[in-house]
C-alpha cells in the first residue's frame, strides 16, 4: 500500500501559516509528499526546502490572479498538486496549510487504509474538526463551519478538488466515505486580533474585488471574534510538531466567551441545542455520501 500526502500553499511566511507543521505531522503515514508550492514573494520556498525528508517533492506552480470568485484559485492549486501525485499511489492524504494531525490518531489512520484499500465501495476518509480559535486554549463550534470533512482518498480517475478546495468530488459527484475516529486540527483561526485581521483582507482577495474588501474589512479594522457560536477550553494536547509554536504564543485572548451566547441568535440557539441533545445537526451541508450497508 503507497500512501502520498499534498498539499499547496503560497506565502506560508506572511500569513503565518504552519505549512511544515501541517506537512510534517502527517509525513510519517506518508511515502511521499507533493506540495505545490506558488509565486510566493516571501520565504517559503526556504521553508519547504528546509523539511529534512527525501520522501518531500515540490512543484512549482504560479496562481492565477483571476480566479476571484468563490476561492476556485484554492481548488486550482490543489488540482496541480493531485496531478503530480505518483501513478502507483493507493490512497491520497490531503492537508491544508493551517491543519495538522495529532501523531495519536496516525495508527488508526494507516489501518483504516489498510483494511478498506480492497473494498471499492469506500472512495474517502472522514475526518472530523476541531477548529481552534483566537488562542491554542479554545476550540470552537459554530453551525456556519463544516465539522467533518474528506482528508484521505483512494486514488482515483475523475478526483477533482470542490469549490474552495475544502473537499473534493469524482466527476462532480459525491465521494462514498467511511467516517474514522480521527480528527483535523484547524489553527486558521488561532491568531491575534490583527493578526485576524491581515489573515481575512488576504483571504478574501481569491473571493471578492478591492472595493468589497475595503468596505468590510478595511486596514484600520479589529477582528470580531463573535463569528463562532460557542467556544469551549481545550484540555487535550497538540501534536507535536505544534508545540515549539504553541510556546511562542505572545499574545493575551481576552475575549469573553460568555459575550457570544448574547449574540447568538434564538434559531441558532434552537439548532445548537438539538445538535447537543443528539448529535444530529439539521440542515447540515454534506460534500460527501457515507457507505451504507457496511460494518464499521
Amino acid at each position: 500500500m503507497k500512501v502520498t500526502g499534498f498539499s499547496f500553499i503560497r506565502n506560508a511566511v506572511k500569513n503565518d501559516y504552519p505549512i511544515v507543521e501541517a506537512i510534517t505531522s502527517i509525513l510519517p503515514v506518508c511515502d511521499e509528499f507533493v506540495i505545490a508550492h506558488g509565486d510566493s514573494d516571501d520565504n517559503t520556498l526556504d521553508l519547504l526546502k528546509g523539511i529534512d525528508s527525501p520522501k518531500l517533492r515540490i512543484l512549482q506552480t504560479e496562481w492565477d490572479e483571476g480566479l476571484r470568485e468563490g476561492g476556485r484559485a484554492f481548488a486550482a492549486e490543489t488540482d496541480k498538486a493531485w496531478a503530480a501525485i505518483s501513478a502507483d499511489t493507493d490512497w491520497a492524504f490531503y492537508i491544508q496549510g493551517d491543519e495538522c494531525v495529532h501523531e495519536k490518531y496516525h495508527d488508526t489512520i494507516r489501518r483504516e487504509m489498510e483494511q478498506n484499500l480492497d473494498d471499492p465501495r469506500v472512495e474517502g476518509l472522514l475526518f472530523r474538526y476541531k477548529h481552534f480559535y483566537g488562542s491554542y486554549d479554545y476550540f470552537a463550534h459554530s453551525r456556519r463551519w463544516y465539522r467533518r470533512e474528506i482528508r484521505v482518498l483512494r486514488y482515483l480517475p475523475g478526483v477533482h478538488s470542490y469549490r474552495d478546495a475544502q473537499g473534493f468530488r469524482i466527476n462532480d459527484r459525491k465521494i462514498r466515505v467511511k467516517p474514522v475516529d480521527a480528527a483535523i486540527y484547524h489553527y486558521g483561526w488561532v491568531k491575534p486580533p490583527e493578526g485576524l485581521t491581515g489573515k481575512v483582507r488576504n483571504f478574501n482577495t481569491f473571493y471578492h474585488d478591492d472595493s468589497w474588501i475595503e468596505q468590510t474589512f478595511p486596514e484600520s479594522s479589529v477582528f470580531d471574534y463573535g463569528n463562532a457560536d460557542r467556544l469551549v477550553h481545550f484540555t487535550g494536547t497538540h501534536p507535536r510538531v505544534m508545540e515549539p509554536r504553541v510556546e511562542r504564543t505572545n499574545w493575551k485572548f481576552s475575549f469573553d466567551p460568555t459575550s457570544l451566547r448574547r449574540k447568538t441568535s434564538f434559531r441558532r440557539k434552537l439548532l445548537q441545542a438539538i445538535e447537543n441533545l443528539t448529535g444530529y445537526r439539521p440542515f447540515e451541508y454534506r460534500n460527501y455520501k457515507v457507505v451504507k450497508n457496511k460494518i464499521f
